[in-house]
């Protein structure tokens, strides 16, 4: 039998009888470290033990401690049968090696009781007048950044062992909140030579002298600190409620595609020009899309936010076997291969027609072509060289000559139409964007007309009463002049 103690927060009288008495009862007791108040106490009431301090400093991580000191209990167990394992605080709260061990008893069928004992938490939640029932999450420093916090419950995070980690908590809790947010600052909570308990902002957290083994921290409930995801939701449901905003409310998904699309190129001018500041808003203003598309699935009762995020978490790790599983992808290229079989066998696609009907079309133009080129030259139907797609735009430019003066119109649209896919398969040969490429001659067929109409408004002439011979003079100049200073 093993049996696991827990020496409460540091107080002696937090140790119940219990723990007193089977303490007292038993020769062979171990305990985690002697680094706790109650060991003094322990050592009057005679009490005999042998301590794991030394694991400390016989491993590299905490984990490794822990795993360390739960294989040798075992040890001892085997040697002894009748053994104590004695924890600061409370056996089952943030005390990993009673974790361990645990798992290892089940594994190895050996019997195990467990002794409750006062925690840490008890004691603050009594030192701060906390009320778990309205929400109470506990959080070790060493796990903070896997965890995901919450405004609107108090968090404690305990085992901020000294300034580095206590910095590491820090960094992660402004991710989260204002630095200004005032939080608690616990030691040696319970014991009352050591106990010191004071607001401080999130800031100052690694500035405080008195860091150690028995520190932990406390965020209260912070409505007010910075907005996140389920802020944006509950707006979201408000602007759409029987007393919310007359338009939001009106709304439909076929209403505001328009919209999403504007937000999407919003987004790429955002990149274009560089500007992160412009960048949140309109990242934003695109997830504001989505959820809006989500609030409308909720209130129709066909899907909800919850749907989207569990969907594109599941494809994300469908579509990336070599990391989720055991694929192997070294370069972006097999990565791309590996998506596009998945996504043919997701889809059920029999054919590979079917794969190039299915790109959207209401993808801009230029775009759709290019995607559409790409499919198939993944089955070989393709150019050889670049000089043959140029020569194809040579071909379909005399077929444009040959009926543009006609009357039937949708023939010229069809040869026109012939005339740009086969410029967007240069781009493609090239590795040039047909999207980027078009919207560059635009902004330079826009600078230049600015610089004949600056040059006309300086010899007071209005273009409405210049001929085009006048136009293209100045049209030559500003080509001269722009690419000299490199403006096109």
């Amino acid at each position: 039998m093993i049996k696991i103690v827990g020496l409460g927060p540091g107080a002696k009288e937090a140790l119940t009888l219990g723990t007193l008495e089977v303490l007292k009862s038993e020769d062979k007791v171990f305990l985690r470290t002697c680094k706790h108040p109650n060991v003094e106490d322990l050592k009057k009431l005679g009490v005999q033990f042998e301590t794991y301090d030394e694991k400390y400093d016989a491993y590299d991580t905490f984990d490794d401690v822990y795993s360390g000191i739960a294989e040798d209990i075992m040890l001892q167990h085997n040697k002894f049968k009748n053994i104590v394992y004695a924890v600061p605080g409370h056996p089952l709260v943030a005390e990993k090696s009673v974790g361990n061990l645990i798992k290892l008893c089940k594994e190895a069928l050996v019997e195990y009781k467990i002794y409750p004992a006062v925690s840490f938490i008890d004691v603050i939640m009594e030192r701060l007048l906390i009320d778990p029932v309205e929400g109470l999450k506990v959080i070790d420093a060493f796990d903070i950044k896997n965890q995901i916090l919450d405004k609107r419950i108090g968090t404690v995070i305990t085992q901020v062992y000294n300034k580095f980690i206590a910095s590491e908590v820090k960094l992660s809790l402004l991710e989260y909140y204002n630095d200004e947010t005032e939080i608690y600052f616990i030691r040696a909570a319970g014991v009352k030579e050591l106990e010191s308990i004071r607001k401080i902002p999130i800031y100052e957290l690694d500035r405080q002298e008195d860091i150690d083994h028995l520190t932990s921290i406390y965020i209260p409930k912070a409505l007010d600190s910075a907005a996140d995801f389920n802020d944006l939701l509950s707006i979201m449901n408000t602007l759409r409620s029987e007393d919310g905003c007359p338009w939001d409310k009106e709304q439909t998904h076929e209403s505001l595609k328009r919209y999403l699309i504007e937000e999407c190129y919003e987004v790429l001018e955002a990149i274009d020009e560089k500007d992160d500041s412009m960048l949140i808003e309109e990242l934003g203003d695109v997830l504001l899309q989505v959820v809006f598309h989500a609030q409308l699935g909720k209130e129709e009762g066909y899907f909800n936010i919850n749907d989207v995020i569990k969907g594109i978490c599941k494809k994300m790790i469908d579509r990336h076997p070599h990391i989720f599983s055991n694929v192997k992808a070294d370069t972006a290229l097999e990565v791309l291969a590996n998506w596009d079989e998945i996504k043919r066998d997701e889809k059920g696609y029999k054919t590979y027609t079917e794969e190039l009907k299915h790109i959207p079309k209401n993808l801009p133009a230029l775009m759709r072509a290019e995607k559409v080129q790409a499919k198939a030259k993944k089955v070989g139907f393709d150019w050889d060289k670049v000089e043959d797609a140029l020569n194809k735009v040579l071909e379909e430019f005399e077929e444009v000559k040959n009926v543009y003066k006609g009357e039937n119109r949708a023939r010229i649209l069809e040869e026109m139409g012939d005339l740009i896919f086969s410029s967007v398969n240069v781009c493609r040969f090239l590795d040039i964007n047909p999207e980027n490429a078009l919207n560059y001659s635009i902004d330079k067929f826009i600078k230049r007309f600015q610089y004949i109409e600056d040059a006309a408004t300086s010899h007071d002439k209005n273009l409405m009463d210049m001929n085009l011979e006048e136009m293209d003079e100045l049209w030559n100049e500003a080509k001269k002049s722009l690419s000299k200073k490199k403006e096109f």
